[in-house]
Formats: structure tokens, sequence, C-alpha cells
């Protein structure tokens, strides 16, 4: 065998490896959303906690009156939360329209902190631990400012952290609003039910745990300020979060029937730019995570440290390696023997992906249509495609910045 050979065969090996994993998780979390689907939401227990949202808004103004309202209109009891708005050193006319939403709603508890440039436009986590300081609840929620959750859905955190003491936080699901604007948003909306929410689900199912996503969740307030506070220096703040909660000695549990709306990115620009924000993020998190590998205490969350670098670092190459290997030998540049047994394997990995991601889809009312398997068909060719290189690409920002000792920049998703 040549190197070549064994490069495609350890590449085709990690590969499959990792797609035996998904199909694991895809299977433990579609049992997850029937049982969840034949079980009533448990009720709150106790006295009703005292919840404090916060939503962080950086020129947010095209999109954060929806969102207001929509928090305002929980089915949650009006006198046991409040909402507290970063409005973080924004330049647009977010700051009117809040001022304008206090008028209307005089006798709700809705609290605006504006920012100027010397405290606030720094990053989420920066709004959010300036957030903090003005919070009264013993239940802290975290809202996104593009957000129109159900009404039902605080109320569904809330009920499952009162029902269970090992749960330091609750997530919730959010589901794309703009889904049909582009093919981009097609694209998103069955990744986000997919890849996102069902590994999420799966991961519960086998080994209790679940990382925070960036809006939708509640976590205790006592632990917020037993860690300290959010990570300033994290871009991706929720996972952050999710691994300093684990090794309290919580578990964050998944309640997908607690629903919010949101808008994702139109066009690939700023698809583009989110997308490489999450890698940096992540990839910050999982090096800082790295050591908890060799930590007896961390023992309960190893699963989760494995499969964000297997992710971000054993897949990525081994596609790169494979693909690049194979256009080559089809070109002619190199021989391996192995080409025609790879790219058989290639073509079930298509096959398996395009089913995996329809039945996981299913889950969901009005998803599951013949367009859909062609909008998966062509996301395996394109979008699938377009995430190696904003993985790549991410992985070698985050590897400058470190080198050079940059700052990493917040970008914010830019709304329509």
């Amino acid at each position: 065998m040549t190197i070549a050979d064994y490069l495609l065969l350890i590449s085709t090996i990690s590969i499959w490896s990792l797609l035996l994993v998904n199909v694991v998780l895809i299977i433990a979390g579609y049992i997850y959303y029937i049982k969840t689907e034949k079980k009533a939401v448990p009720q709150i227990q106790g006295e009703i906690p005292f919840v404090s949202i916060m939503v962080p808004a950086h020129n947010e103004g095209i999109v954060i009156v929806k969102t207001v309202e929509a928090l305002l209109r929980f089915d949650y009891p009006h006198e046991r939360y409040e909402i507290i708005v970063i409005n973080d050193n924004s330049s647009d006319n977010s700051a009117e329209l809040l001022a304008a939403i206090q008028r209307k709603n005089p006798t709700r508890q809705l609290h605006i902190v504006n920012t100027d440039a010397e405290t606030g436009g720094k990053g989420k986590s920066n709004a959010l631990n300036i957030g903090f300081k003005q919070a009264k609840g013993e239940v802290i929620a975290i809202y996104d400012a593009d957000n129109t959750p159900e009404k039902t859905a605080l109320r569904y955190l809330v009920a499952e952290l009162t029902n269970d003491e090992r749960l330091g936080g609750v997530i919730g699901k959010f589901r794309t609003r703009n889904r049909d604007a582009s093919l981009l948003t097609r694209f998103i909306n069955i990744e986000t039910l997919s890849f996102q929410w069902m590994a999420q689900a799966g991961r519960w199912q086998l080994f209790g745990l679940c990382t925070i996503p960036g809006t939708n969740f509640i976590v205790r307030r006592s632990i917020i300020e037993a860690i300290g506070g959010w990570d300033e220096k994290a871009l991706a703040e929720d996972t952050e979060i999710s691994f300093r909660i684990y090794m309290m000695g919580y578990r964050i549990k998944f309640q997908p029937k607690a629903v919010t709306w949101e808008q994702e990115p139109q066009t690939l620009k700023v698809w583009f730019r989110q997308r490489t924000r999450w890698v940096k993020g992540n990839i910050y998190v999982i090096v800082k995570n790295t050591p908890l590998l060799f930590d007896r205490k961390a023992r309960k969350i190893r699963f989760d440290i494995l499969y964000f670098l297997s992710i971000y670092f054993l897949l990525m190459t081994s596609l790169v390696v494979s693909d690049t290997l194979l256009v080559m030998n089809l070109m002619g540049y190199l021989t391996t023997t192995l080409a025609g047994f790879s790219g058989l394997l290639w073509l079930l990995a298509i096959l398996l992906f395009i089913v995996g991601t329809f039945i996981t889809i299913t889950t969901e009312k009005g998803e599951m249509t013949l367009g859909n398997v062609g909008i998966i068909m062509l996301m395996y060719v394109t979008y699938s495609q377009m995430w190696l290189f904003v993985a790549a690409y991410g992985m070698v920002m985050f590897i400058k910045e470190s080198v050079l000792k940059r700052e990493a920049k917040w970008y914010k998703t830019e709304r329509f």
C-alpha cells in the first residue's frame, strides 16, 4: 500500500466512525422525541420562581419590537417575571423603540439598560454580565433579540427545572421563522432540526447531556453567581458556560416543546460571518476544556469533549484529506488502489446522509415533503461543503488570532 492508500484508509475509517456515532444519536434522539410527544410537560412545583429574562441587543431595531412583544405575551404569571433588554451601544433607533414599548406597558416589569462605547459594545457575554447585575430573578432566562417565543415556552422550561434539583439549566428548541425566504434559509431550517436538535435529543437520551444554545434557555441564578458570570473572551458563550455547569455537577435538559422562532441569515455573507464566529468560539471552548479529558471529576462529560474534538478536528481533517486524494486520483496526479472502494463508501455515506436527515425532520409538522428530499440532496453537495470551508477558515483564523494575541471580535448577525 502507498502513503496515499494509508491516508485514504484512515480518513475513511474516521469518517464512517463519526457517521455511525451520528446514526446512534439520531436513533436515540428520535426515541426521545417520541417519548416527549407522548408525555405532558410537568407542572411547576412549589412556589413559582421569579424569572429575569435578559435580551442582549446591539442595533436590533428591525426585530426588537416583535421580540419584546412576544416576551410580554408569555403565559407565565406576569408578576413573576421581568424583562431586561440590554441595548448595547446601539447606533440605530433601538432606544426610541424600546422606550415606546415601555410607555405602552407601564405596569409591566420591563427594564431597558442602555450602554455606551465605554461600557458596552464588547460582545454578547459582556452585555449579559451587565444585564445580570440588574437581574432580581432566582432563575435567569436568555433570548436573542430576533426571537418570537411561543406563549408556553418559559413556563415549560421553568416547570422542568422545578421538578429536578439535579438540573442546572433547561433548554428549549428554536425554529426558523424565515424558512422560506431563500434556499439558504431552507438549508438552515433542515440543519437546525437535524444536526442541532436531534443531536441534542440523542445526547440527552444517552448521556443526560445537552449544550446550551444561544437562546431560549434558563439557568439557576446561583450557578451564574458561582462561576462569576459569562466568559467575555468566549465567542461561543453558550457552549462555554455549558461545560462549567457540567463541572459543578449539574445536568442540562432538553425540552423540545418549549419553542421559539428566530430569524436566520438570508445571505451567504451574513451566514459565513456568523458561522465563522461559531467555529472560532467552539474551538476556543474545545481548547479550554480538553484538559478535562484527564480529570476524574469530568468523566461524565468526556463524551461531549470527544464529540466536539471529533467534529471540529478529526472529521474536518478526514474530509479534506479524502476529498483531495479522490480528486487527485481522478485527475491522474496519483494512484490509489482504494479509490474505487472509498468511492463506494462515499456514495453510501451520501445515501445515509439523505435518509438520516430526512428521518430527523419528520418529527416536525409540515417538514415531511418530497421537496425537502430534494433540498437535502442539494444540501449535501452545496451547504455541507460550505460548512467544511467555514470550519477550515474559522480554525485558521483562530490560530492566527491566538499566535498574534489578537482579541477576537464579536460579529453581530445582520437582521432582515
